[in-house]
């Protein structure tokens, strides 16, 4: 999987907040409460953890208590997971596990209340969905997991004010979502859609909502880092020639502080049918 820094990971993560839907975070959250078999301890495993978005996410909400709740982090990135032992170690139960993410029989679910990802899932393919939808319905056979999953890239992307080439841009980077990523050929904008159908089918009851990035020039250091990485992406396609794609860069760096821009993402909570919770 593509490595990222600390420092977008820490830029991005105002906007993921602001975007994040409370009502599924609530819904993962009175989830993990509700398991009447259970000694009152709860086990989250974060796939992609990074430095700790989802932990934070979970703890920065008045209603949730970190006792009981014990986290297991799990990235390929160790100076990532590194950040995060330095950042919660001492405020929350928290182990790390350093593996590859892509090796669905290697990941350790089995003592998994709730599996959770923050944008992870545009960047992994319809197989490893499969694996994971797969061995998820399998682990409820014993005890009931879910599956809560924020921050799905969409696919949408709306700029004010407008260029020409907006729509040739979001074609092209849309194109370069779904080039191998670590898994395979990666799911990118149709990430959700396909999560969502796998998990039915796997006998799983599929909530979803939206959760934009809602952006304007109080963003303008975020906005930078997007504008840029998109243009590299689209970069990487035939679809635009490079004065073009060079003339659209410098524009949207230009008006980044009397811009703004909505970037389109989806959450997805995912429980046991029939489950009393």
């Amino acid at each position: 999987m593509s490595g990222f820094s600390v420092e977008w990971l820490d830029l991005r993560e105002t906007a993921d907040r602001r975007a994040r839907d409370a009502g599924l975070l609530a819904q993962a959250k009175h989830w993990l409460r509700g398991d009447p078999s259970s000694d009152g301890r709860a086990t989250i495993v974060d796939l992609g953890a990074g430095t700790g978005s989802t932990l934070r996410a979970f703890a920065e909400s008045d209603d949730f208590s970190p006792n009981g709740i014990e986290w297991l982090l799990v990235d390929q990135d160790r100076p990532l997971l590194a950040e995060a032992r330095r950042r919660h170690g001492r405020s929350h139960a928290v182990e790390t596990c350093e593996l590859d993410l892509a090796k669905i029989s290697d990941l350790p679910l089995a003592c998994a209340r709730l599996v959770a990802a923050s944008a992870l899932f545009d960047l992994v393919s319809a197989e490893f969905v499969d694996s994971l939808a797969i061995h998820l319905e399998t682990l409820c056979q014993r005890q009931p997991v879910g599956l809560y999953t924020a921050l799905n890239y969409d696919g949408t992307t709306d700029w004010a004010p407008t260029h020409p080439l907006d729509d040739a841009v979001l074609e092209a980077f849309n194109r370069d979502q779904q080039r191998d990523k670590g898994f395979g050929p990666a799911l990118g904008p149709d990430a959700c859609g396909y999560l969502q159908r796998r998990f039915v089918e796997a006998g799983f009851k599929v909530s979803s909502a939206h959760s934009p990035w809602i952006l304007d020039g109080a963003d303008r250091s975020m906005m930078t880092e997007l504008i840029t990485g998109i243009a590299a992406a689209a970069a990487n396609t035939p679809a635009l020639d490079s004065d073009s794609l060079e003339d659209w860069l410098e524009f949207r760096l230009d008006k980044v502080n009397d811009s703004s821009c909505i970037v389109g993402h989806t959450d997805m909570l995912a429980l046991p049918r029939g489950d009393s919770t």
